[in-house]
């Protein structure tokens, strides 16, 4: 008998998850995840790259069986300009969650697509949720396999996230075990996203999970109506793993399916801006919390972080907000001086804030060993703070709240969502959004 291959494994564990009961735990994760995708979606909607890309998509609106969200609700979409327009909105802010151990957003395009097909046929609340769940667990097992390999030139998030773009979208779609096959196998040749579009310039950053999003609507569309794709997309000699990896193992991608869910796993973020530079954020305020200092107390600070911070999160001296969300010395400088990092923290006035560009000047990073050592599993940081009265602290933070291991409580996402959500529907709606989120699992219709 011929070997199963990654994608049949991963197509036959839809199939069957299509009928099993989803365990409670897992259907509560999944709307948690919904919660923050809103949360992310909003603000994200006001991002210049995301009003470019609505006038480029007017061809694509007013017409279709879907509706866009937020602040143009009720205007009709094709499934694919919705998914490509939601999922490059739900990333467009930095707000949106990640799965460690994949280095992927998951949520971005995996939810943006599941919202896209569901309101296409009409789907309710537990089959929507179905659909997320399932995207999360195929594309975050991919991105696990695929491994920092692929991360080091790729964006996971635009590369793997089509194939939990495709997963929930076959899902909706109602497609057997051979037609998902081929929905993901499809996908495989859709993938794309590289770093550089935003080591030095973001704005194309958000296209890549909104493309991701899309591409896996039209992978299981076309998969619907027959398309057929080779298998072997992910594991044959010249499939994904061999070209944008280092010929990883996939003999176990399926070890854990259906028994561990990654969805429970997630880490929603507490901060604006790249996740990267969120613990050394933490540490950093954790110090001046626990010791009382100020900023102006502040002689020196060092940061010792893992290899993508220094990657990613490279601009020294930012010259506009999208810089500035990955500039390591910047997102701990702003949160020093004033406390935290929200929205507000990428306003003109804060960019040019002349205490958080001072202390800018007199923060330092460099690669620390053991923190690099712990990544991905661990996204830490160590922190080094000088005061100008000879004092030192010094703090290894070696997870950012948000993680698993620091979770945000159901309170936390809920109150995440009304902030950022509030200033463009108002706080009444984002709460009644709230609430028919958390009555999804009870055959409720979609926010």
């Amino acid at each position: 008998m011929r070997p199963t291959n990654a994608i049949e494994t991963l197509a036959r564990f839809a199939a069957g998850f299509a009928t099993t009961p989803m365990p409670r735990a897992v259907a509560h994760a999944a709307q948690r995840a919904v919660i923050d995708w809103y949360a992310s979606l909003y603000p994200g909607l006001d991002m210049p790259a995301v009003q470019l890309l609505e006038r480029t998509l007017s061809e694509d609106f007013d017409r279709g069986a879907c509706h866009l969200v937020g602040k143009g609700a009720g205007r009709a979409a094709t499934a694919r300009a919705a998914a490509l327009y939601h999922g490059t909105a739900a990333h467009a802010a930095e707000l949106d969650d990640s799965f460690r151990d994949a280095m992927i957003h998951p949520g971005a395009s995996t939810i943006a697509a599941a919202l896209a097909v569901a309101q296409a046929t009409n789907a309710r609340g537990p089959a929507f949720l179905r659909a997320v769940v399932l995207g999360y667990e195929i594309s975050t097992r991919i991105g696990v396999v695929m491994g920092p390999a692929h991360y080091r030139h790729w964006h996971n998030t635009g590369t793997v996230g089509s194939f939990g773009a495709a997963a929930a979208a076959a899902s909706l779609l109602q497609l057997d075990e051979l037609a998902t096959a081929h929905a993901l196998a499809l996908a495989a040749t859709f993938t794309a996203g590289l770093q550089q579009a935003f080591r030095y310039e973001s704005m194309a950053k958000p296209l890549h999970a909104g493309r991701a999003a899309e591409a896996g609507v039209l992978a299981a569309q076309l998969a619907a109506r027959g398309m057929r794709s080779t298998l072997d997309m992910l594991d044959g000699e010249a499939g994904l793993g061999r070209a944008m990896s280092d010929g990883p193992n996939w003999s176990t991608i399926g070890a854990t399916l259906g028994r561990e869910f990654h969805i429970t796993r997630l880490t929603f973020k507490n901060h604006v801006g790249c996740g990267h530079t969120f613990a050394a954020i933490d540490g950093a305020l954790a110090l001046r919390r626990e010791h009382g200092f100020t900023h102006a107390d502040i002689e020196r600070v060092h940061l010792g972080v893992y290899r993508p911070t220094l990657d990613i999160a490279p601009h020294v001296e930012p010259r506009e907000a999208d810089q500035a969300k990955f500039s390591l010395h910047y997102m701990v400088a702003t949160a020093l001086v004033h406390g935290s990092v929200r929205l507000a923290a990428f306003e003109p006035a804060r960019l040019n804030d002349a205490a958080t560009r001072a202390l800018m000047g007199r923060i330092t990073k460099a690669l620390d060993p053991a923190v690099d050592a712990a990544f991905p599993g661990r996204r830490g940081a160590r922190v080094e703070v000088d005061l100008c009265d000879g004092r030192r602290f010094v703090r290894l933070q070696s997870d950012r709240k948000g993680d698993p291991q620091l979770p945000l409580s159901d309170t936390d996402l809920e109150d995440k969502l009304v902030e950022l959500a509030a200033p463009a529907i108002g706080e009444p709606v984002a709460r009644a959004l709230i609430a028919r989120i958390w009555a999804l699992d009870e055959d409720a219709p979609l926010p």
